[in-house]
């Protein structure tokens, strides 16, 4: 199957990004280059993006894609939270925008063996960076009770998190669960039939935890949002697109700190503790999709796009 991924948000993104026909760029999550694409498209001679992503067959899809545009472009394989780095082995200190489209991409879940999709029965995989050697097999046969139950109450936001996680370890005391259709059978017997006729499918939460889990992905966000602000040039911005409300809590938390980061006690005439903003929250209330986009892109249903801009 070739790289598809509908980008959510494109033209909200590429606005917020005020593109500057001169500047260096960051998409951090290149997928298929969609976004990269569209910025390429408004760079001068002098422009040019450099797209990460650690996915193999994302760096094949967007290098064929973008190969039109020629030095303008630079592709990495790796995680965004090790852009600091390899910015600097590239010579570039600062840039003037970056974009984060977090979340699983459209060909991710449409490819079977890659194991992120409940609809087929497949090995659990559900690895982003496949040279990684953990994979969402080793949580669910591994993690004791106890941890699932964090994971799935934390990540998936499932009020049945306690119930599945106490299924998953007395269905893997009799055999090693191996499959994604497997796993979905255990889900389905500890969530009452009444709920998962009015909720959507029953696996979805549980899958969504164990994703991101596995891949770190909260961490990684919550780690990586400082260094992204640090890289950017005065006017320059970041635009992050999230699909979990703790993504779009992460990332509105960072923005308010790196805009407003005085710590001194609110009685305080004046600060005293030294700490200047880094910028301005361009974005009150996230940027959500219009009724158009959620016709013909039912991934677009959840996401939610903030925009910083550097002083």
């Amino acid at each position: 199957m070739g790289f598809e991924h509908k980008s959510v948000l494109l033209e909200e993104t590429i606005n917020g990004l005020n593109i500057r026909p001169d500047g260096t760029y960051v998409d951090g999550t290149l997928g298929g280059g969609g976004h990269a694409y569209e910025i390429c498209r408004r760079l001068g001679d002098k422009g040019s993006i450099v797209g990460i992503d650690q996915d193999a067959a994302a760096i094949t899809a967007a290098g064929a894609r973008l190969k039109d545009f020629g030095e303008k472009v630079t592709i990495v394989r790796s995680n965004y939270c090790d852009m600091k780095s390899q910015l600097h082995q590239l010579g570039i200190d600062k840039v003037d925008g970056i974009v984060l489209d977090l979340g699983v991409s459209s060909y991710q879940l449409d490819t079977a063996e890659r194991g992120f999709s409940y609809r087929e029965d497949v090995p659990l995989d559900m690895r982003m960076d496949t040279r990684q050697k953990m994979t969402a097999r080793d949580i669910v046969n591994d993690y004791g009770e106890m941890d699932l139950y964090r994971v799935i109450r934390d990540y998936g936001e499932d009020k049945f998190a306690k119930n599945i996680a106490k299924h998953i370890v007395a269905a893997r005391a009799e055999r090693p669960i191996e499959t994604t259709g497997q796993l979905t059978g255990i889900i389905r017997q500890a969530i009452p039939m009444k709920y998962q006729k009015k909720s959507g499918h029953p696996s979805k939460r549980t899958f969504q935890a164990i994703r991101i889990e596995l891949n770190r992905e909260l961490e990684v966000l919550r780690d990586s949002l400082d260094d992204m602000i640090d890289l950017l040039k005065p006017g320059g911005r970041l635009c992050i697109i999230t699909f979990h409300s703790l993504e779009d809590r992460i990332v509105k938390s960072a923005f308010k700190k790196n805009e407003n980061p005085c710590t001194c006690p609110s009685d305080f005439p004046v600060c005293v503790c030294g700490k200047e903003s880094k910028g301005s929250i361009l974005t009150r209330k996230p940027i959500l999709p219009d009724e158009e986009e959620l016709e013909y892109n039912s991934r677009a249903k959840s996401a939610k796009l903030r925009i910083f801009e550097r002083r």
